[in-house]
């Protein structure tokens, strides 16, 4: 079948995008497509049905395997009436989300969709909130991935916006509830699709896509490293993959990483890198909130999340956007029993009016709350700075880490030594007759009789200071040791996340 006619795919292909069935046939492992209700029509007697072009109504629904996996697809045809969604268009993908939660199976959604086909009225709209339902119900359930190839707007974005990760491709792909010309009417404000709803809008600006691929090509390969992390479903452990990378590898290098003027930026993801298995670090939202990094890796064959500060943006203080990123990424990786590590830098949370008005208060509670309410294993490595509130929050032991390391430089207090002087010995301080060296020297006490980890560990809250070129062994032998972790949360309906 060729969807809209040989015409309109040349046009598709004109504007760089690829059609429905090549987009699945890229996407899937080959040969391995089983389409369904392809010869399902439009039920509005304002649309043609007896046209073969027609047939399947705008959306080719089925699934295959990825991975050697079963997935459950729906990729949207915009050769077919502009891939406007209809009552039938919505029936079949609902038919495909049903079948991937009673089989237990990944969702994948490829959207590219002119919106609501005006020719069915509210039963477009009904469509559409029948698949947000389903998006919802299979949240934390099945892992929903999102491919934006194409336009994506009005009601059409909140489906995308519930999945669990969502890649466009730059320059094709635009997500936004309003078009630019119903912006300008409204507000007078001229701005083009690429500005308002583009990959690199979502991706560094709003936080709502997760990745920017260069090609619709790339976004494949992205769909398919996330799977190849996460279980078929929240019952299933993730896939665990032979690893020639030693485990009890040492990479000395890590004990020279952390610079010794604690002011001094570095690169939080080279310590992520010499760590995980072959360097290979998935970043998740690598463009938006850099004071944090986010993604997959394995350790020892098995899949884990990475949460870590990035000294390098922002001296990886904890901010509005860098809490929700994290609080986001924590639960997912906990809805899909994936463990989770947690390398911590942080200096606390972000000061100031802006953050205060913007609700980091609310915000910053999400990440708590996330780290919590995880039931996952939780490991947690402090490489430099744990200070104030943001040492609670980072996965401490007392929010239910299990194994919780610290390198030997590592400072855990309520503030930093300089600061915490400057209040503790304030008029002391403002005597003319102290010298830089005995302000020096009160820094060097309050270290020694506060902030360094062997305080914290000697009343287990860390369980070993640790040589930094240790870690990725100490890991392995903890991931090891909690695999078969059993922790259930108190029963409840759900819980009341701060929103």
């Amino acid at each position: 079948m060729l969807g809209g006619g040989a015409e309109r795919i040349e046009r598709q292909h004109a504007a760089g995008k690829l059609t429905a069935r090549e987009r699945l046939d890229l996407l899937l492992d080959p040969g391995s497509f089983v389409e369904l209700d392809a010869f399902v029509s439009s039920r509005s007697a304002d649309t043609p049905s007896d046209d073969e072009a027609n047939l399947g109504d705008g959306v080719v629904t089925g699934y295959g395997q990825l991975l050697g996996r079963t997935v459950f697809v729906f990729s949207q045809d915009f050769t077919v009436l502009g891939g406007s969604l209809s009552e039938a268009y919505a029936a079949k993908i609902c038919k495909v989300m049903d079948l991937a939660m009673e089989v237990g199976a990944p969702i994948v959604g490829l959207n590219d969709s002119g919106g609501a086909r005006i020719q069915d009225g509210v039963a477009a709209l009904g469509g559409y909130a029948d698949i947000f339902l389903r998006n919802v119900r299979a949240s934390g359930v099945v892992p929903q991935v999102s491919l934006v190839l194409g336009p994506c707007a009005g009601g059409a974005v909140y489906s995308p916006a519930i999945t669990d990760f969502t890649v466009m491709v730059e320059g094709t792909s635009h997500m936004f509830v309003t078009g630019p010309a119903v912006v300008e009417a409204v507000t007078h404000e001229t701005v083009d699709a690429e500005r308002l709803g583009g990959a690199s809008t979502h991706t560094a600006r709003s936080g709502v896509a997760h990745l920017a691929a260069r090609d619709e090509s790339q976004a494949f390969d992205f769909a398919r490293r996330i799977l190849g992390f996460l279980p078929q479903n929240n019952l299933a452990d993730a896939p665990r993959v032979v690893s020639n990378d030693p485990s009890d590898r040492r990479d000395l290098e890590l004990d020279s990483i952390v610079p010794d003027d604690p002011s001094t930026p570095y690169d939080m993801g080279d310590v992520i890198r010499r760590v995980v298995d072959d360097a290979d670090f998935l970043e998740i939202q690598p463009a938006w909130a850099g004071n944090i990094l986010v993604g997959f890796a394995r350790l020892g064959g098995r899949s884990v999340g990475i949460i870590a500060q990035q000294p390098a943006v922002l001296a990886g203080v904890l901010d509005i956007n860098s809490s929700i990123k994290a609080a986001r990424f924590v639960r997912t990786c906990d809805a899909f029993n994936v463990p989770l590590v947690t390398f911590v830098d942080v200096p606390g949370f972000l000061p100031g009016t802006a953050q205060e008005d913007g609700g980091i208060i609310r915000h910053g509670a999400k990440l708590l709350y996330a780290y919590c309410e995880a039931t996952v294993p939780k490991l947690t490595v402090i490489t430099r700075k744990a200070y104030g509130g943001a040492y609670d929050v980072m996965s401490s032991k007392h929010i239910g880490g299990d194994m919780n390391l610290a390198w030997p430089a590592a400072e855990i207090a309520v503030m930093g030594a300089a600061g915490a002087v400057e209040v503790l010995h304030r008029e002391r301080l403002a005597s003319s007759t102290e010298s830089d060296a005995d302000r020096a020297q009160l820094v060097a006490d309050y270290e020694a009789q506060f902030s360094n980890p062997y305080i914290a560990a000697g009343r287990g809250y860390i369980d070993a200071v640790i040589m930094p070129s240790e870690t990725r062994p100490r890991l392995i032998s903890a991931l090891e040791m909690l695999a078969d972790k059993r922790a259930e949360n108190p029963r409840k309906k759900h819980g009341n996340i701060p929103l």
